[in-house]
């Protein structure tokens, strides 16, 4: 008896629908990022461990990293921030200043597998470098609001803050803060005494934040908004944000949508010291981290995917083993204008099967060649939706077939 495979926790496999959402997503977000000048940038999937250690605060628990077989200390991808200032920091001579990048990449992180937490998931980054004026921060807080404005959504909002308005705070103190809204007063003073914070200074620190108020950076910042035509309930200032990353420097925010339950969808935060932390280099930098699953999530509950269909946009039937080859002839000629063909790769099976096969698929075209089609240079294009069909010429095909 041999073993089911089975797949690791916090892992996943997606089935052709599922994957054709999320292409959809990343796709969408590619658009408004290239709209915005944004560039695409890649990085490896491994790095040496000591590229993220100190960098991102107490969550280095949940770094996957092992020893390669050369011995070298190496850690899969924890986010796509450190791996891009170091990517920076080697090229910033050839870069134009300020540079942008967006990118599309799978993160690795050793989660306690549960509901929207996984240990492979992808992550959308937009960043600015070489920027330290508010002006940047605001950039890309108004691609953060119009990636969910292009992508349907009726009402997000951002949420922003300044760490320099909490820079005495100690570091733990602020890591507790920002599960403010996941834990209450009482819970974040409660972590805050378990990290040794007397109970007075902690409920100091958590007064403090609960009672700042914006400064001239924020306020350049909800101006700019405005500016870029966001309506005002589209953001504001929000002195419980904390954000838990020990890099953050500036301006932090979160967005949030009404009536999604799951949480913030994207966070960002400024970080000028990162870059020099990682190479040595000073250039600063600021940028978010949009959560892929959230946002699909967050999508189909307010019913804003398209109804995906196959990648085929028509399924192209061999009549008979003898007419197999005026079919693939067939596909070929409508593939060279623009429309996607799937040929039935069984010449024996019967045209009902094939069919059935589309209509599973959900191909909304299917065309029948046969021998009187054939002898009159025509095919018989059916509309698997509409139970209707029609004679036409290949040729006519792109105006029957959206």
């Amino acid at each position: 008896m041999t073993n089911t495979p089975q797949l690791l926790k916090g892992f996943r496999d997606f089935l052709p629908k599922e994957a054709s959402k999320r292409q959809w997503l990343k796709e969408k977000i590619r658009l408004v990022c290239e709209s915005w000048g944004f560039e695409p940038l890649e990085t490896p999937t491994l790095e040496p461990l000591e590229l993220f250690e100190g960098q991102v605060g107490e969550d280095e628990k949940l770094f996957f990293k092992f020893e390669d077989q050369g011995g070298r200390k190496v850690a899969l991808r924890y986010d796509q921030t450190v791996p891009t200032c170091r990517v920076v920091g080697q090229n910033y001579q050839q870069l134009a200043m300020p540079f942008k990048r967006y990118q599309i990449q799978p993160a690795f992180r050793a989660e306690k597998p549960q509901k929207g937490r996984y240990r492979e998931f992808l992550q959308c980054d937009a960043d600015i470098f070489g920027d330290d004026s508010p002006f940047a921060d605001a950039e890309v807080i108004a691609l953060s609001l119009d990636i969910y404005r292009r992508l349907g959504f009726k009402q997000v909002k951002a949420l922003i803050n300044n760490r320099e308005l909490v820079k005495d705070l100690p570091y733990p103190a602020i890591a507790a803060i920002d599960k403010l809204k996941k834990i209450g007063e009482e819970g974040v003073i409660s972590e805050m005494k378990n990290k040794g914070i007397a109970e007075n200074a902690a409920k100091g620190y958590l007064d403090l934040m609960l009672n700042l108020k914006p400064d001239e950076t924020i306020n350049i910042i909800l101006k700019s908004l405005e500016n870029y035509g966001f309506d005002k309930s589209w953001y504001a200032f929000e002195p419980t944000i904390a954000r838990s990353f020990s890099y953050s420097t500036g301006p932090i925010w979160e967005i949030v949508i009404p009536g999604f339950e799951s949480g913030s969808v994207l966070g960002g935060e400024r970080f000028d010291k990162l870059v020099e932390n990682v190479s040595g280099v000073k250039i600063p930098g600021t940028g978010f981290g949009l959560g892929f699953d959230r946002t699909l999530e967050a999508a189909e509950q307010f019913g804003l995917i398209p109804d995906i269909y196959s990648a085929a946009k028509t399924l192209i039937t061999v009549f008979s083993p003898e007419l197999q080859l005026n079919s693939v002839s067939a596909a070929a000629q409508i593939r060279d204008q623009g429309i996607n063909a799937e040929i039935y790769t069984n010449p024996s099976a019967k045209l009902d099967k094939q069919l059935k096969y589309a209509d599973k698929k959900r191909i909304p075209y299917v065309v029948i060649i046969g021998p009187e089609e054939i002898a009159k240079g025509i095919v018989t294009l059916k509309n698997m939706k509409e139970k209707t069909q029609q004679t036409i010429t290949i040729k006519e095909l792109p105006a029957h077939v959206p």
